[in-house]
């Protein structure tokens, strides 16, 4: 939800000071300890995240002996820091200075979250009555068999939706949702995971019927971003007799839509892999050498609003930005998804030196993040392989990546146990000057 960027909650400027000082705390600890000799131990601890990150590298993009060594040094580098600070008593001082600055950017964020105020148009909910003729398609293998387990069939057939049931075979799920619509469907929903879940819900944007999700799938990253509860599933039913809608954006790759991300280059030619989904992991292992350091390395070119790169090894398109993982306790996750922004997160590393720079975070040199509203991805061959929601497909190059604003109407639940609240990033000079009675927060 967003407010006025001038409104602040009650207690704001209290938030702001105690964000202040334990900034300065952060600071001091070190400083009382070591004395200037606190800067050596922070070369020393940045030092041991750069070997770490080289580590990584030489363990995903080599095989063989060069693995092993980075799987040794990957370990032993932050092993051997916390080592020399505990033997130089620095340990707890390190421990209490981390803490204090976590729990300054925390404040920092309260402080500048807004209070409450009138909802921007689209980011709020609306009633909506209930479905005279909703649809539900269920994949009964989805999550390890959720739709059985949570009995979700009958709960559905019990609320008044007409079943349909994914059989083993090949079906096209584009068409089974078309057919529902011309025979009377007023409400789409899907049982199932991410990718199923974006088929459907293109039928319903283009014909205007609300789509309502069921996290019957194995993560549903778009479940968790709705706020539904993907413990309990059948919660989601709910929203068939008392539910409310919310307009969302879709994201589209060369016309297919996605709800959740378009990825291209290292890891979408890993699900390419017919072995991924019965062995992520050995096969990552075994396909990441050829194509980090290997002669057939993906490497993209990417157009975004005026901002270009090249040399990219892996393009994480994503419908709204993700929240970055310095700065957030859940980092996968979308704190909005009717921004009308793509969210763009790209990765260049072609040796150790690169990704020792790793270390350095957001501020590195090898890390694109940025928002657009389309996004161009070129390469080198005339098609490229893409992972959309997860399922591997082949685009014909270039591809148009963009998003629609608020071209799905989403129903869910009224009561909604994991909403995910919008915080600000900790804008440390706007802090300041709320600390120090520069900014008056707004009465009431």
């Amino acid at each position: 939800m967003r407010h006025p960027s001038g409104s602040f909650r009650p207690g704001a400027a209290g938030w702001a000071r105690l964000a202040v000082l334990a900034l300065a705390a952060s600071a001091a600890v070190p400083l009382v300890v070591a004395g200037l000799r606190s800067v050596l131990w922070l070369l020393l601890g940045l030092a041991g995240a750069a070997l770490a990150a080289v580590g990584v590298w030489w363990t995903l993009a080599h095989a063989g002996p060069a693995r092993v060594a980075g799987l040794i040094l990957s370990v032993a580098a932050p092993c051997t820091v916390l080592a020399l600070y505990a033997a130089a008593g620095m340990l707890g001082p390190a421990l209490a200075a981390l803490t204090l600055w976590a729990a300054a950017v925390a404040a920092a964020r309260l402080a500048i979250t807004p209070g409450a105020g009138p909802a921007a148009p689209g980011s709020g909910h609306r009633p909506a009555a209930a479905a005279r003729h909703p649809w539900v398609l269920m994949n009964p293998r989805s999550g390890g068999g959720k739709v059985r387990r949570f009995q979700l069939e009958d709960k559905a057939r019990a609320a008044g939706a007409r079943v349909v049931l994914l059989g083993a075979g090949h079906q096209d799920v584009t068409e089974l949702a078309r057919r529902a619509v011309s025979e009377g469907a007023d409400l789409l929903a899907v049982a199932g995971g991410d990718g199923t879940q974006a088929l459907v819900a293109e039928v319903a944007a283009r014909h205007g019927l609300p789509f309502l999700v069921i996290p019957a799938g194995t993560r549903n990253h778009f479940a968790l971003d709705l706020g539904l509860d993907r413990e309990n599933p059948a919660s989601a039913l709910d929203a068939l007799t008392d539910g409310v809608d919310l307009d969302v954006d879709l994201g589209f790759a060369a016309g297919r839509v996605f709800v959740n991300n378009a990825s291209f280059g290292t890891y979408a030619a890993v699900v390419a892999s017919p072995a991924y989904r019965d062995d992520k992991v050995h096969t990552a292992l075994r396909t990441l050498p050829g194509l980090l350091s290997g002669p057939d390395a993906p490497r993209l070119r990417m157009r975004a609003d005026g901002a270009r790169a090249e040399g990219l090894q892996a393009l994480l398109v994503s419908n709204n930005p993700y929240r970055r993982a310095v700065d957030s306790p859940h980092p996968g996750r979308r704190e909005r998804l009717d921004s009308g922004r793509l969210g763009v997160l790209g990765v260049r590393v072609d040796n150790a030196a690169q990704a020792a720079g790793l270390a350095r975070g957001p501020r590195s040199r090898n890390l694109l993040r940025l928002t657009a509203r389309e996004v161009v991805v070129e390469a080198d061959t005339d098609t490229v392989p893409a992972g959309i929601d997860g399922e591997h497909v082949v685009l014909t190059a270039p591809v148009a990546v963009r998003i629609e604003p608020g071209a799905l109407r989403v129903r869910v639940p009224r009561h909604r146990p994991g909403t995910p609240v919008s915080r600000p990033a900790a804008d440390w000079p706007r802090v300041a000057r709320l600390a120090l009675g520069l900014t008056r927060p707004a009465a009431g």
